[in-house]
């Protein structure tokens, strides 16, 4: 195969995996480590557990045992049940049947690909759950009695089926040692201990929100800035205002399953105070929640909200509450109201309860604010002008200014050739001045993130990885090129090739790096049009690359019939220019005897 073929080839190959990188992959997955749930078995789901009608059997293979014995545990469905005829997820627990606090023995798994150990209160071993959420219909565990066991033991059992149906604590067979009489047991089916959330009866509004005092009555931050949820569907918007001892919240805004705002001491989503408002078909819940990371909101078991109430029309969520401005200290992870803190609002699906990421990025307050205040009409933005920044200097560098020198470099070496700049041909100072500015851009982008981040970010998936990849091979560059050899040298082609290497690698790297960023939230840029801009910049700088390339080598020589033509021009100045194109002798002489074949 010519050299020319396999360069070619190898641009095409370059160009499909550009291209591959424009869809977007998510992976969601749920892995069961529920080490948070030890202690009261209840799932993080914000709502009241099932106490009736159990669907599942937690059965033992013995009932009298001694310390080191081995005891065969299964949960399975109960074959009758009418509704669904599996379960998700489950944890169980073996306790001192006289105090259910104290978690006894280990377990051993026989399903090791539906079930995995936890350790919970620093014991290994000491509970098991799910380790996905696959439909199971029966799990089996071994029990493994301890040498200080106690005279009687209980299993426990939580079990999922859903996010809003689940059974905690479940009692289930109680065994006990030889010699030993076993206490009264509770049948499958009652919820010992089980946490609930408590919940209030809301009223429906019955009309819209309005922005009328706005600034003057009420604080505000809405968007787009300015807009009326009372005549624009469109319209996210939160207000407040302080009464007395307490402070009323309105918010609103169009969405598939919830809107929410939280009140953060800083920028970054993380320890924060949530509340959402989640349609549930035809209605709405109205909760107070925790986010200790970018995870799921922890809902809160205390009933800390007042005057509820909501509304639902035409795809917009309403509701409408009060809290008090100071909370008693039981009441962990609510901020006091009359602190400064940022505000969130964000927006998003909610599938049978259970909230999802939001969709977009999230509205963020311009400055933090005390919301027991004067009113004010707040500001603020969904993308951070840092991270415009960055993604600005990213784009102009490795989809333009590397491009430009890199074709100066590779195709316009022979032009000039008698024009020097500052002692240098003209390619080669245009090459180093693009490259220069390049590597500058980088430099800029790179840091922006970090400035506004203060920090490494751990979800913006392999993008800063990547990053950090094309910031390094960027500076080898010009390192690489400060001890290069001179042109007559004869390991000359050792830094030749390392040079483009380095740069090709570069290059490619950065703009699948670039394709990854685009859809940051941070970016807040429009989908898919900005995957399809980027994709045609990328297309065309290739095809650009791959026609100069082919006219190099002769197979496509634009000016094969120009070069040699004259033009004669009379009476410039006169309106009546005559252009006369005249052939040289050798172009004459071809024509003729091509008239004679």
């Amino acid at each position: 195969m010519p050299v020319f073929m396999e360069e070619v080839l190898v641009k095409m190959w370059i160009l499909l995996l550009l291209l591959s990188v424009c869809s977007e992959t998510v992976i969601c997955y749920s892995d069961g480590k529920v080490e948070a749930a030890c202690g009261d078995m209840t799932p993080q789901h914000g709502h009241d557990p099932r106490t009736k009608n159990p669907p599942f059997n937690l059965t033992a293979d013995k009932s009298q045992f001694s310390p080191g014995d081995e005891i065969k545990v299964t949960l399975s469905m109960v074959p009758s049940y009418e509704g669904k005829k599996y379960f998700k997820g489950f944890l169980i627990e073996a306790r001192d049947a006289v105090n259910l606090d104290e978690k006894v023995g280990s377990f051993k798994l026989i399903n090791p690909g539906i079930s995995q150990l936890l350790t919970c209160d620093s014991k290994e071993g000491s509970a098991v759950s799910h380790t996905d959420k696959s439909h199971k219909t029966e799990v089996q565990v071994i029990w493994e009695a301890p040498s200080d066991s106690p005279s009687s033991v209980q299993f426990l059992v939580t079990v999922v089926q859903g996010f809003k149906e689940y059974w905690v604590k479940s009692p289930g067979p109680v065994v006990s040692q030889n010699g030993f009489t076993p206490p009264p047991q509770t049948s499958v089916g009652g919820s010992i201990g089980a946490q609930t959330t408590q919940t209030t009866t809301s009223s429906i509004l019955s009309r819209s929100f309005t922005s009328k005092g706005c600034g003057s009555e009420k604080s505000c931050l809405r968007d787009p800035e300015g807009c009326d949820p009372q005549n624009d569907n469109a319209c996210h918007f939160l207000s407040f205002r302080a009464f007395e001892s307490s402070v009323m919240f309105e918010l609103s805004g169009p969405a598939e399953g919830y809107v929410s705002f939280a009140l953060s001491e800083d920028k970054w989503m993380g320890k924060d105070d949530v509340y959402l408002c989640i349609r549930d078909t035809d209605r709405v819940e109205i909760k107070a929640a925790y986010v200790s990371g970018r995870t799921h909101p922890e809902y809160s078991s205390q009933n800390v909200l007042k005057d509820t109430a909501w509304r639902l029309s035409d795809g917009v969520i309403q509701c409408s509450f009060r809290r008090d401005i100071v909370l008693p200290p039981e009441n962990l992870n609510r901020f006091s109201l009359d602190q400064m803190y940022y505000l969130f609002m964000a927006h998003g699906r909610a599938e049978d309860g259970q909230t999802h990421r939001h969709d977009r990025q999230p509205l963020i307050s311009t400055y933090q604010r005390v919301l027991t205040g004067p009113p004010e009409d707040l500001t603020g933005s969904r993308s951070p002008l840092l991270m415009k920044y960055h993604g600005a200097f990213m784009l102009i560098a490795w989809t333009s200014t590397v491009s430009a020198g890199v074709i100066m470099a590779r195709y316009f070496k022979s032009d000039w050739p008698e024009r020097d700049i500052l002692g240098q041909k003209v390619w080669f100072q245009l090459h180093r001045m693009l490259m220069a500015l390049t590597v500058l851009l980088t430099l800029g982008g790179f840091v922006l993130p970090f400035m506004y981040r203060g920090g490494w970010s751990k979800r913006a998936g392999i993008h800063p990885y990547l990053g950090c990849v094309v910031m390094a091979l960027a500076v080898i560059q010009p390192v690489m090129a400060l001890f290069r050899p001179a042109p007559d040298a004869s390991r000359r082609y050792i830094f030749n090739w390392m040079h483009f290497g380095t740069g090709t690698a570069a290059q490619v790297v950065a703009v699948v790096t670039i394709f990854l960023g685009i859809h940051q939230q941070a970016l807040f840029l429009p989908a898919p049009w900005s995957t399809g801009v980027l994709a045609a910049i990328v297309v065309w700088f290739v095809l650009a690359d791959l026609v100069l390339d082919v006219h190099r080598r002769g197979y496509f020589s634009i000016g094969k019939y120009l070069k040699n033509v004259k033009i004669y021009t009379e009476h410039i100045n006169s309106d009546d220019m005559e252009m006369v194109f005249v052939p040289d002798e050798n172009e004459t002489s071809s024509a003729e005897s091509c008239l004679k074949t």
